[in-house]
């Protein structure tokens, strides 16, 4: 079991269902590997079926969503200036096809062209909008990370200025926080048929000037995309839920001094003030004409998340994830920032209440020592600082190294196989486990020496099935999204467009010393245990919650707790 500053993560040995097992009609041509992750969710998380977690199908659009594009692996020369003008602009072309609903998560406000980009965006949907019988919906959804809430009424304002005194829409822009948990997840959902999800953010300085950081998303059409308006909703009650009582209005404005744990920060901001109601309306699949799904063959997917401290024990996607490492046959491979927690800055110690994810690293072991399955994880480099920003704005990499990395797999081998001998765990190490930092043709670094960032949460099982999504598999407690694509040919495309490419050009064999690995089994690389009652501790909670929490540049739409 795992926690992060007292709370229970990745669940119980309980199942959570009252009784009722969920049979999903779509669920019948999945592979072992979603068959394993639909086994877990249908039995353990049955009550949220179609809320966080759904069997569904859809069709890849074209290629990932990479950026820097591919091509950088391979080069040493650094990306050329607008090397990714395309992406925010490709993300709100997305945005703009809106007819009648458009749903948008992500972590903090746009800046730059994604800000420009974003407005014409909205600007389109009120065009789409004119001659409407109804006005057009869009929820706008955001965290608030710890000590910077979003100022949703000045954000709104800047979103619509520009717009038609008669524009056929109606906007809400939210954020909340509970405890320290907040939205991290990056959707765009457009009329039930558009989905764009994945790690990106929203944030200029971040992806499209100087030492960029490596990322990845995903544009898919169908019926999944129904998924991502859902997963909206339960943020949205949230919100509603919290501002509509007398507590919660209460409990908005405890200071920030006292435990986060305690605390509820939910901001809600309404467009246009005359005409909208406070709270936006519910997202049904009757919310969107029927759409017409074609003839093409569509894939089968899966859609997964959680919701942090909102719900609380249950993680779908945290038990999926562990039962389709666990249905492994031959290779797992990832594509992560981290799987180390949050370090004190410029140490190798885990802060306050962190410790390593035990779950994903004993199923690792498992499949590893019973299985002799190969695992390959690539991982950023640690303090890459992108765009000529600070450490304290941006910052991709906890601090740990790939030995660090290897010897936690390692240690849970041991842990759960006591009999294992050292020298088959040296071999374990030398064949079967792979790991290093991301690099453009053999080198971590950009030219002027900043270290080359990626901030990607991607994996594939036995090559037949991959997860893109915006959940880290470090631990840190907050809402996520994501999309299983369950289907052995659009894995392979993806194998030799994103994962072969890089892997060529990062891995030297050189990050990961067996005898160094061997060394570090009996490292303690927890963080030290707080309680959840202990007040002097609270300066340790708002470290662990707010460390590692990038953010965008447009600071003027962010706020003090006071406010």
């Amino acid at each position: 079991m795992v926690t992060f500053c007292g709370m229970t993560l990745f669940g119980s040995k309980t199942p959570y269902d009252d009784g009722i097992d969920v049979v999903d009609k779509d669920a019948g041509n999945l592979s072992h590997v979603g068959m394993a992750a639909y086994e877990i969710l249908r039995t353990n998380h049955n009550q949220h079926h179609h809320s966080l977690w759904n069997v569904t199908n859809g069709l890849v659009v074209g290629d990932l969503h990479q950026t820097p594009k591919g091509a950088t692996f391979s080069s040493k020369d650094d990306p050329e200036e607008g090397h990714d003008d395309w992406f925010p602009e490709k993300m709100m072309e997305i945005m703009g096809r809106t007819e009648h609903w458009c749903d948008l998560l992500s972590l903090g406000p746009p800046d730059g062209i994604f800000m420009v980009k974003m407005k014409e965006a909205i600007a389109k949907i009120a065009t789409n909008a004119q001659g409407k019988d109804k006005p057009v919906t869009v929820r706008i959804m955001f965290g608030n990370i710890v000590g910077m809430p979003v100022n949703c009424d000045k954000l709104l304002e800047e979103f619509t200025k520009d717009l038609p005194s008669d524009a056929n829409l109606q906007m809400w822009v939210g954020a909340w926080r509970s405890g320290t948990s907040w939205n991290h997840a990056k959707i765009i959902a457009v009329d039930g048929t558009y989905l764009h999800t994945g790690g990106h953010n929203l944030w200029d300085p971040h992806y499209l000037k100087g030492n960029p950081v490596h990322d990845l998303s995903i544009e898919l059409e169908g019926k999944v995309a129904m998924d991502g308006h859902m997963y909206a909703n339960e943020q949205w009650d949230f919100i509603i839920d919290k501002q509509s009582t007398l507590l919660g209005q209460c409990a908005e404005n405890l200071p920030d001094h006292l435990p986060l744990i305690w605390k509820n920060r939910i901001i809600v901001s309404e467009y246009p003030k005359s005409k909208a109601a406070e709270f936006p309306p519910k997202f049904a699949v009757n919310s969107v004409p029927a759409p017409d799904r074609g003839d093409l063959p569509q894939l089968t997917m899966i859609t997964m998340g959680r919701l942090g401290a909102i719900l609380k024990k249950d993680r779908p996607s945290d038990d999926a994830f562990v039962a389709m490492i666990d249905s492994a046959t031959t290779m797992v491979r990832m594509s992560l920032q981290d799987l180390g927690p949050v370090c004190i800055p410029n140490t190798k110690m885990a802060l306050p209440g962190l410790s390593w994810p035990k779950p994903y690293l004993s199923a690792l072991a498992r499949v590893i020592w019973t299985k002799g399955v190969d695992v390959e994880i690539i991982l950023s480099n640690p303090a890459s600082i992108p765009g000529g920003l600070g450490p304290m704005e941006a910052c991709y990499g906890n601090g740990w190294t790939c030995v660090d990395v290897a010897a936690e797999i390692i240690k849970r081998i041991r842990t759960q196989f006591p009999e294992a001998q050292d020298s088959e765990l040296r071999q374990k190490v030398s064949e079967n486990l792979r790991i290093c930092f991301v690099r453009h043709a053999k080198t971590t670094t950009y030219t002027d020496g900043g270290n080359i960032g990626l901030h990607s949460k991607f994996f594939m099982v036995d090559d037949v099935c991959s997860y893109t999504g915006s959940q880290n598999l470090y631990v840190c407690d907050l809402a996520e999204w994501g999309v299983m694509v369950d289907d052995v040919e659009q894995t392979q495309k993806m194998l030799q467009d994103y994962w072969n490419p890089m892997w060529q050009a990062s891995y030297t064999g050189d990050d990961c010393n067996v005898q160094e690995v061997m060394d570090g089994l009996d490292v303690d690389r927890d963080g030290e245990e707080i309680g959840i009652l202990d007040m002097a501790n609270t300066s340790k909670y708002e470290e662990a919650a707010r460390s590692g929490a990038n953010h965008g540049a447009a600071t003027e739409f962010y706020g003090g707790e006071e406010n």
